[in-house]
């Protein structure tokens, strides 16, 4: 008998079914596989300098990347912004520039999403970043685009004599990116045109702005100078209002006054006559009557500016002043992040470094402010500030409710009773700014508060005239006031 199992058949379907189970372990694993696609933003995430910016993608059918690694990266694979491998940030393996300055926010990673906070962005940051997912069989990215715009400083107005047959009035602003546009306007609203503008770019790339205007008739006593960041669409304003006293018009004093430059201007032009017989030039002549007329208008408006202070300025005895010395030291939870504080709290000065400080309610985040510790309901309190031969500063006095989140205009508007000094000028901060009558840097400058009778005034110390007052009346507590570039150290 023959033995059915040894059959043609069977052996015919034995190699068929080894073929089979062949084929099916090629496949096996494309079956265990998982793809998948990684999904960014459609446009570019745009932050400001100085802030936080926030990158995200996820998995595109959602699952759990736990178990993935999850790359950050800029232009190259190897250029590690951020890592997260073995269920654990990898921050051996970044590169310079990030850190310590990221943050891998793994709150939605079970569903396939993750954002990566990147601190205090400069201008380097600008760019393309990588995110890719991988897991053991298959890996994804996605491109992200990161632009970076700097909203600079609100601009400072401040009038440098008479140019050019006009009041001469210059604005100034700093840290704008990318490049700013000026605009002068008039009190309808209508552009002026500069009479000189000058942007430059710092080695950290940041714009400042330097630009000139000049006044020439009282329809534009009122102006104002904008600074304007096209990309973000947003712009920061500064007005200022010319004194009637300044301006062409006529009236007794101005008779008066035409009929002394026309003496002066005719003594002039003799002595210039005799110059160009000599020399045979008429532009050599023109030049010098431009530049001595200029040089007398710019001591009338000196001295305008003098008389005009000393009339509307109150006379408060330095022996009561004195007398009322407070010891202030500064607030550090108020300091903007920007500012250190010394460690006896009666110095601070700037630097360009973002300190890991506490974002509480109470601190300035955008002007580097600082507050004193103590504040005043009642009484009069006098205290010095020392800036050292510093060029950028204000002091004051301020409410204890004033705004410390945002861009602020020094004002009593905002609550702010204060004067600073930019560059060589000196103004009392109010709304528009008012000039004062310095001219060189005092090195130190008095405040005194009386509270009961709405009183801050500024004073050089050991000299009887004060330098400006405010006058007003006060409700809530009143801290002392201090926005800082230049090093400040409080006297004793």
């Amino acid at each position: 008998m023959e033995d059915s199992s040894m059959c043609p058949g069977s052996v015919r379907s034995l190699p068929l079914l080894g073929f089979t189970i062949f084929l099916i372990s090629l496949h096996l694993p494309r079956l265990d596989s998982v793809s998948f696609k990684v999904i960014g933003p459609d446009r570019p995430i745009r932050a400001l300098v100085g802030e936080d910016a926030l990158l995200a993608c996820h998995l595109s059918p959602r699952m759990s990347a736990e178990s993935m690694e999850v790359r950050w990266f800029r232009s190259t694979f190897s250029a590690i912004v951020h890592l997260y491998r073995d269920g654990r940030d990898q921050v051996g393996q970044q590169i310079a520039p990030y850190r310590s300055r990221t943050k891998l926010l793994k709150d939605s990673i079970a569903n396939g999403t993750v954002s990566l906070r990147i601190h205090n962005i400069t201008i380097s940051d600008e760019g393309t970043y990588g995110c890719l997912f991988k897991s053991p069989t298959f890996y994804e990215e996605a491109i992200l685009e990161l632009e970076v715009a700097g909203l600079g400083s609100t601009p400072h107005l401040s009038v440098d004599g008479y140019q050019h047959g006009g009041i001469h009035v210059v604005c100034e602003s700093a840290g704008w990116y990318p490049e700013p546009q000026v605009l002068w306007r008039d009190l309808s609203g209508q552009r002026l045109a500069p009479a000189m503008e000058k942007i430059s770019q710092r080695t950290d790339r940041l714009f400042d702005t330097h630009s000139a205007a000049v006044i020439t008739d009282a329809s534009n006593q009122n102006l104002s100078c904008s600074v304007l960041n096209r990309h973000l669409g947003q712009e920061k304003t500064a007005k200022m209002h010319i004194a009637d006293v300044f301006l062409p018009r006529t009236n007794p004093y101005q008779v008066a006054l035409s009929v002394t430059l026309a003496g002066v201007f005719l003594l002039i032009l003799l002595a210039s006559y005799c110059f160009w017989k000599q020399h045979r030039g008429k532009e050599n002549l023109q030049s010098e009557l431009e530049k001595e007329r200029e040089k007398f208008l710019g001591q009338i408006l000196r001295a305008e500016l003098k008389k005009e202070r000393e009339k509307s300025l109150a006379e408060l005895g330095w022996s009561k002043v004195s007398k009322n010395s407070a010891m202030v030291i500064l607030d550090p939870d108020t300091a903007h992040p920007c500012l250190l504080v010394s460690e006896n709290q009666r110095s601070v000065k700037w630097r360009d470094l973002w300190q890991d400080v506490p974002d509480n309610p109470g601190r300035f985040d955008c002007e580097t402010c600082v507050l004193g510790l103590e504040g005043f309901t009642s009484g009069q309190h006098y205290w010095e500030v020392d800036f050292g031969g510093g060029r950028t500063w204000a002091v004051g006095v301020a409410r204890e409710s004033v705004r410390r989140k945002g861009w602020i205009n020094f004002s009593p508007e905002e609550m702010i009773w204060a004067m600073d000094q930019c560059g060589g000028h000196f103004r009392a901060c109010t709304s528009p700014d008012i000039l004062l009558p310095l001219t060189v840097s005092p090195g130190r400058i008095g405040v005194y508060l009386d509270y009961e009778q709405g009183l801050v005034s500024f004073y050089q110390p050991g000299m009887e005239t004060t330098i400006y007052i405010f006058t007003t009346s006060f409700t809530g507590k009143l801290h002392p006031f201090f926005w800082v570039y230049s090093p400040i150290t409080l006297c004793p």
